[in-house]
């Protein structure tokens, strides 16, 4: 049995009260209280979703108003050539100057991903986790770039680390619990109303009930209020500061920064699909660069092959496709010769000094490092994967 606590609109009948003026006068107060199904709201929705796509011209795309979502995606835009102008920062409309007939809408994430739902928007960025929970599966939502390397996170199921919690480790221990039962169920605080409920379905857990609560939920479990507790999660220090633990098991989603697009818009909008691949493009040529150095060396040789069999030898040294040696020129004695040749090849920063000291060890000098910031494939694989999506 998984229940959920929340706040239900109550029929409220009218109320007559005596004026305090006259005895025989009376104000009649009436409360109107109006439900409507969730189930209906979203057919609606749907209904007017291709009408929604159809009848704007420009195309639309949402990014996060507030927080760090919102500094590090600006950050990124702008690291790949496409600076966000803002004319007013009270405004919630700029645009992009390198593509035309955008625009940057700002908006709450778990907006962006309604609004994408509805035709509204276009594309947006956003977490995976709120395209998770307030997307609910929606076929229309298509992952475009789903690893865009900030915004790291994991929501994370977390119980108390003493009383009767204090001995269990993994989500199957806890679930075996016996204190859960139909009438007394595991409580769990969380802001995710519809993943929590989901997984705790998938992994057995049927005595479960769930109550709403934003900001501060690790108070939870030591107010009373909650026996668990699921959130996000970075580093896990304010777990481990309010004595609270991650489970074995109890991972719902490795969460991080997405890029997120609307199926009918990709499909029925001019000019949306272009768009998509042009900042496919960009965002994959900075984010494979920024990994990487290129290291380049002056090395002896008696021609390039042979040179190549020595840098080929060590495996660090192999760079994307191989290494690129062109004869060094000098003159000696009044001749010119090329007794060097130069080495260019593109090494990991993880594994940058390992590979200049195995450059060293088989005759390499000189070495000089540099960053990349764009690295263009012939084809971006994302961009293929998603015509693969979309059938096309």
């Amino acid at each position: 049995m998984t229940t959920f606590n929340q706040r239900v609109p109550l029929s409220i009948p009218s109320l007559t009260i005596p004026h305090p003026s006259s005895s025989n006068s009376r104000i009649c107060i009436k409360f109107i209280v109006k439900c409507c199904s969730s189930s209906n709201n979203v057919s609606v929705i749907n209904a007017n979703t291709e009408q929604r796509v159809s009848e704007r011209s420009e195309i639309r795309l949402g990014l996060p108003s507030k927080g760090r979502m919102a500094s590090d995606t600006l950050d990124l835009l702008k690291d790949c050539q496409l600076s966000v102008r803002q004319v007013n920062p009270r405004q919630y409309v700029a645009e992009i100057p390198q593509l035309s007939n955008l625009e940057v809408w700002f908006q709450r994430p778990k907006d962006i991903v309604r609004k994408l739902v509805t035709g509204d928007l276009d594309l947006g960025i956003v977490g995976l986790d709120t395209v998770s929970e307030y997307g609910q599966g929606n076929e229309d939502l298509i992952i475009a770039h789903d690893a865009l390397d900030y915004g790291e996170c994991r929501l994370s199921l977390a119980i108390p680390k003493y009383g009767i919690f204090e001995n269990i480790n993994s989500l199957r221990e806890l679930a075996q619990m016996p204190q859960w039962t139909a009438e007394k169920p595991l409580r769990v605080a969380t802001g995710f109303t519809y993943l929590g409920p989901k997984f705790m379905k998938e992994n057995g857990l049927k005595h479960v009930s769930f109550s709403t609560a934003d900001g501060a939920l690790e108070a939870a479990p030591a107010m009373g209020i909650a026996d668990a507790i699921l959130d996000l999660v970075s580093s896990g220090t304010t777990l481990r500061e309010n004595n609270l633990k991650e489970i074995e098991g109890g991972v719902v989603l490795e969460s991080q920064a997405v890029l997120v697009a609307s199926r009918k818009s990709l499909t029925k909008r001019k000019g949306v699909l272009d768009t998509t691949h042009e900042i496919l493009e960009r965002l994959e040529a900075h984010l494979r660069a920024i990994s990487q150095f290129t290291v380049t060396a002056n090395m002896r040789g008696s021609s390039a092959e042979e040179v190549a069999e020595r840098v080929l030898s060590q495996a660090s040294l192999s760079g994307l496709q191989g290494p690129t040696i062109s004869p060094v020129f000098c003159k000696r004695n009044g001749k010119v010769a090329a007794d060097y040749y130069a080495i260019v090849i593109c090494v990991p920063k993880k594994a940058l000094y390992k590979s200049v000291q195995q450059l060293r060890a088989i005759g390499g000098s000189g070495v000089l490092i540099s960053p990349l910031t764009y690295i263009f494939d012939e084809e971006t694989p994302r961009w293929r994967e998603l015509l693969l999506q979309l059938g096309l």
